[in-house]
């Protein structure tokens, strides 16, 4: 499941998989009766048939997969040896998006890296120097901008490093100046 939001609650969803399962009601008269896609039926029942209940669950969270399981599975894939329905059930992918994602990196030869899809959650904000933005800034630059790095190595947000790093590409360390507060001349 997604980071997002519902607009089903895990019961319907137990529900709907249910009946599919048991044969009562076809996936498309489902689909139809809940304006709900069979995709997504068919991503409930692979999620429930997986990991029982706890699959039907709204996750908050990014699921995070290694870069040698990526390589893998887009192998796999590009082989030929499985279909992108099979590769997400095999290796318990979250989506067929996703795995296409995966595939476009690939074939680009983009390199995969350990890194996760970021968090959801805002850091409390704190005061942050000009002097140590500069030092952030620095720091992301020589480590390839690794924002996420940065942002966890400094203890800010992963935006703030990557505005503080468009900023100085652009004005240099002008860009910079903290000017929240100030009016426009």
């Amino acid at each position: 499941m997604s980071g997002r939001m519902s607009r089903h609650s895990m019961e319907k969803r137990l529900r709907i998989v249910l009946q599919c399962i048991s044969g009562q009601i076809s996936r498309s008269t489902l689909a139809k009766q809940y304006h709900i896609s069979e995709t997504t039926i068919q991503d409930w029942i692979r999620a429930y048939r997986y990991t029982g209940i706890d699959g039907l669950k709204e996750s908050h969270t990014w699921r995070r997969y290694s870069p040698e399981l990526k390589r893998q599975v887009c192998q796999d894939y590009l082989t030929g040896k499985y279909s992108l329905r099979m590769c997400c059930d095999k290796y318990n992918i979250s989506g067929q998006s996703v795995l296409r994602r995966w595939i476009r990196q690939y074939t680009s030869g983009k390199t995969f890296t350990e890194k996760s899809g970021g968090s959801t959650k805002m850091k409390a904000k704190r005061k942050v120097t000009r002097v140590e933005r500069e030092e952030v800034v620095t720091y992301a630059l020589q480590h390839g901008k690794n924002y996420q790095a940065t942002a966890e190595k400094f203890d800010v947000s992963y935006q703030q490093v990557y505005n503080w790093v468009r900023k100085f590409e652009k004005d240099g360390t002008n860009g910079l100046v903290d000017r929240r507060g100030q009016r426009k001349k």
